[in-house]
């Protein structure tokens, strides 16, 4: 690998083992890189502006905007509030509720942690009441939170599209059928813990009752169809749809349902800038990183040990994901995506693996790494509203967990599961 990478590896490895931040870890060793491959130092700060200076970007602040503006405007209750009355009469009705709230909501936020805490803020002390335990509650709203990122529009999915210039839009429609087979797996979740633990179904809502709450939310359920309705129509890209999904946002809950007030918008809009800020600085610092090792020739030459490991792309497979699915437990997954996507895109390559599999596959293991300690942010999300500490939460999410390594192994094994969609109308 060369003294280079050598160096930049078990750096990578020590310092974030100390607890440095990731962010400053990986931008003290793209300037460690560039100082000793002798290279003009300039080079670095011009790779962190190239990093975050994408058009394609421009759709993270649209989505993540888009997401503050519909929880604080009353559109997640809503979603609740129609998903209760279609399956709260059910056998674990009102847990099956929360996976559909989240299914709903993840394809507006395109975020694990909003998700999670759109939902788990509605419907952790309603699961408690109904029966269900808080741990249980907390693990659940943990899970549904990487729809977020499965389901489009999905940020994971925009910065994948950037980093291996793949189309955006065929990346969306490769996450639906993996996020909607991971939905189903946590209904069953949810039936199975109901029937054991003997949780009451409620009553069968009445068509007079679904129909007020269908009246009441039709504009939430309205938003995910217009954000990929205009994406798939061709009426504006994904970049487009994000600024179009939080202006659809902002009319929504401050005209029509009126949740929203003109003095929330200011506290809103400084959130989502902080969150966008963090986002974009370990994007630029991670886009460095990967030029000093692309430069160094170090995806290339680990590419081909893997290779050398083995040639069997059943086995390659499997050890690339349960890589992924390591890192993405310890590291924040963006800027694990820019730091592997050389190593990923050339083995992908070396195997002949579709280059839109691999970005799911890539995104859907990194999506699992949110609910996964200890680095899994949506877990930390669910500890901080339900109240619970973080093991506890942990302890429940196993159940949830299976499901989701299911779908990974489908993701990787069943080209189909991902490449259907994209080739029937991408």
């Amino acid at each position: 690998m060369g003294d280079i990478g050598a160096v930049m590896m078990i750096g990578l490895v020590v310092l974030l083992a100390l607890g440095v931040p990731i962010a400053f870890t990986i931008g003290l060793l793209a300037a460690v890189g560039i100082w000793m491959s002798d290279i003009n130092p300039m080079i670095l700060p011009q790779q962190f502006i190239a990093g975050s200076s994408v058009t394609s970007l421009l759709a993270i602040p649209g989505f993540i905007l888009a997401g503050e503006i519909m929880s604080a405007g009353g559109l997640s209750r809503r979603l609740v509030r129609v998903a209760e009355k279609f399956f709260g009469h059910l056998t674990g009705g009102l847990s099956m509720s929360t996976v559909a709230a989240g299914t709903f909501f993840g394809a507006i936020s395109g975020s694990a942690p909003a998700t999670t805490a759109a939902v788990g803020s509605i419907m952790i002390d309603e699961l408690e009441d109904r029966g269900y335990q808080r741990g249980y509650a907390a693990a659940l709203a943990t899970a549904v939170g990487p729809l977020g990122q499965m389901i489009p529009p999905s940020i994971p999915m925009v910065i994948w599209g950037v980093l291996a210039e793949e189309s955006i839009a065929k990346l969306f429609l490769a996450g639906i059928i993996p996020g909607l087979i991971a939905a189903t797996g946590f209904c069953l979740v949810s039936v199975i813990y109901a029937r054991y633990h003997g949780i009451a179904k409620e009553n069968r809502a009445t068509v007079k009752e679904v129909l007020i709450a269908m009246k009441d939310g039709i504009w939430a359920l309205l938003a995910p169809v217009v954000i990929l309705g205009g994406i798939y129509s061709g009426m504006f890209t994904p970049t487009e749809a994000a600024m179009v999904g939080a202006l659809y946002s902002v009319i929504i809950g401050l005209f029509v349902y009126r949740d929203l007030s003109w003095r929330q918008i200011p506290a809103i809009l400084m959130s989502s800038m902080k969150t966008t800020g963090m986002i974009m600085f370990i994007i630029a610092v991670a886009y460095g990183f990967a030029w000093v090792m692309a430069s160094e020739q170090i995806p290339a030459r680990l590419t081909q040990a893997l290779l050398l490991l083995t040639d069997n792309p059943i086995i390659l497979l499997l050890i690339v994901n349960v890589m992924l699915l390591l890192l993405g437990a310890v590291m924040d997954n963006i800027s694990a995506m820019v730091i592997l996507s050389g190593v990923l895109i050339g083995l992908g390559q070396q195997i002949g693996l579709d280059p839109v599999q691999l970005g799911a596959m890539v995104v859907i293991n990194f999506a699992v790494g949110m609910v996964t300690p200890p680095v899994g942010y949506s877990i930390f999300v669910a500890s901080s509203i339900s109240g619970l500490r973080v093991e506890t939460v942990a302890r429940h999410i196993w159940p949830f967990m299976l499901v989701l390594l299911t779908v990974v192994a489908l993701v990787a094994y069943v080209p189909a599961v991902t490449l259907w969609l994209p080739e029937k109308f991408g």
